[in-house]
């Protein structure tokens, strides 16, 4: 038996066997009234997510912020914006988390801070401030414009603006509200590590660090001619990234609680997802970012399981599977069904690697239809950010009409409509994600694909020496078509799926469309 199968022990790799629950504050649940989630409201919802199932809640920014980029532009990193409530709200909502047995894992923003931020305040004041080099600052070029042709993230323009105080361009891959810092300065990294020794001193366990490889800026670099117009954000990283991950992993291991790094490793070569995690000495998770933008497709899925097995076993890493959140369209929109929401929940929680669900998902939620008089995000995001329904009532449990609109048929798909209904998502994502943590097989098992028809996903999780009565290898196995397909050699106990239990179908029968299954091979 091993400590992830031990309650009263605690596992220094709890993010193995865990699942990671997104919380987008603004969206989440408010306790004050103006609309705004905050996290008063978060500390009183947490007891949805110790019934759901999920190991840790991962909060998006609430530091304090002018909101350009709704918190993602800090001008203190080490306070609790007024809109989100005070650090004490923070220091009460970690303690109720760790009293539900629940981690905390905090944002944390590298690459930029706030034209707001103190720091920014100091460095453009003047070319000779002690801080001038905290930030990327470069002369025009010869005909007096940006100096490099980077483009920013949001809209069609450089990444660069002029400020005539000391007639210099700084950077911002985003915003022009978000200048970047340069982690080439090693007064900058020390700094940025000090916010995260704040944080982890208070309690907090990990931290998701947005645009990772900001801190490896490749600078003073023209855009290759076939990747003109890609946003720099995209583009920016160099060598040096893993410099710096190796010193901060260092330094954080360090700290009296040890966190958890995990990356939004924004790369589409799989490969290099896996080189964010060093040899056990960067990354300790890193988002893979190919799969949250797979499509719906037997083929490419099984391309992305093999590629896991490929990469991650031989330097015994870790996947991150992701299939929504913040940035972009919900699953429930992009596959088009709702049985393909189900099935794709059975596959997110049964791959091998630590699955993260972002808030709504369990209710089944699409993206909301915002009208133009209501869009506020510069990066067209707002859909996804809609409220979460928590009841029935005219706001939803909102005290407040709240800062978007809610998702088509909010009422219906609230928490408490769906809370004791075994046909609704949220009991489907119930029953996952106790399974999972039922099943040694499922949380921390080895993974292998098996033969399937075309459409079908199918591999085997196992482990050696489960418990008795406990299964020790499992099978699962998902139609992504519309279509009944038959499974040469499938079989087993129904242990879960997409089908009720009580209506569990034999476990060699064809699979219904879009039907995802979850087999007992203890004895296969």
């Amino acid at each position: 038996m091993t400590t992830q199968d031990r309650p009263d022990q605690p596992d220094p790799r709890w993010w193995r066997s865990g699942v990671v629950y997104q919380v987008y504050p603004r969206s989440f649940a408010d306790a004050s009234g103006d609309g705004v989630g905050d996290l008063a409201g978060a500390t009183a919802h947490l007891g949805h997510l110790r019934d759901l199932g999920v190991d840790a809640v991962w909060f998006s920014p609430f530091f304090r912020s002018p909101m350009a980029d709704f918190g993602y532009d800090i001008s203190d990193h080490c306070d609790v914006d007024p809109l989100f409530g005070e650090l004490g709200d923070a220091d009460r909502l970690v303690e109720v988390a760790h009293g539900m047995g629940l981690k905390v894992v905090l944002d944390f923003v590298p690459g930029h801070t706030s034209d707001h931020h103190p720091w920014f305040a100091e460095s453009r004041s003047s070319r000779q401030d002690p801080k001038r080099d905290w930030y990327v600052w470069r002369d025009p070029a010869p005909d007096g414009g940006p100096p490099t042709d980077w483009r920013a993230a949001f809209g069609d323009y450089p990444a660069w603006t002029f400020d005539p105080t000391t007639d210099q361009y700084y950077l911002h891959l985003f915003l022009p509200e978000q200048p970047d810092v340069d982690w080439n300065n090693p007064e900058v990294a020390a700094a940025m590590t000090d916010v995260l020794r704040f944080w982890s001193d208070r309690g907090v366990d990990g931290f998701r660090i947005d645009v990772v490889h900001s801190v490896g800026k490749q600078l003073d670099v023209d855009t290759p001619p076939e990747l003109v117009g890609i946003p720099a954000c995209v583009l920016d990283h160099g060598p040096g990234v893993h410099v710096r991950l190796k010193e901060l992993r260092a330094a954080t291991d360090r700290f009296g609680r040890p966190p958890v790094l995990i990356g939004e490793t924004y790369v589409f070569e799989r490969e290099r997802v896996v080189d964010f995690l060093g040899h056990g000495d960067e990354l300790h998770l890193g988002f893979n970012i190919p799969a949250l933008h797979s499509p719906w497709d037997a083929a490419v899925w099984t391309d992305e399981i093999a590629s896991a097995i490929e990469l991650y076993e031989p330097v015994d890493g870790w996947p991150c599977w992701v299939l929504s959140n913040h940035d972009v369209v919900r699953h429930r929109t992009r596959y088009g069904t709702e049985a393909r929401a189900r099935a794709a929940a059975v596959l997110l929680l049964t791959l091998r690697g630590t699955p993260f669900l972002y808030q709504g998902e369990e209710l089944g939620l699409q993206d909301a239809v915002v009208p133009p008089e209501r869009v506020v995000d510069p990066g067209g995001r707002d859909g996804c950010r809609a409220p979460i329904p928590w009841d029935d009532g005219a706001q939803c449990g909102w005290p407040a009409d709240p800062w978007l609109p809610f998702a088509p048929d909010a009422a219906a798909l609230s928490a408490a409509r769906q809370t004791g209904d075994p046909a609704s998502m949220l009991e489907h994502y119930r029953r996952l994600l106790h399974l999972r943590r039922r099943l040694p097989a499922l949380h921390r098992g080895r993974v292998e694909l098996l033969d399937a028809p075309d459409g079908v996903v199918r591999y085997r999780r196992w482990v050696d020496g489960a418990a008795a009565g406990v299964p020790s290898s499992v099978e699962v196995l998902v139609n992504f078509t519309d279509e009944e397909v038959a499974v040469p050699g499938a079989g087993g106990a129904w242990i879960g799926g997409t089908a009720l239990g009580e209506r569990a179908p034999d476990g060699g029968a064809p699979l219904g469309p879009d039907e995802a299954r979850i087999l007992d091979r203890s004895d296969g």
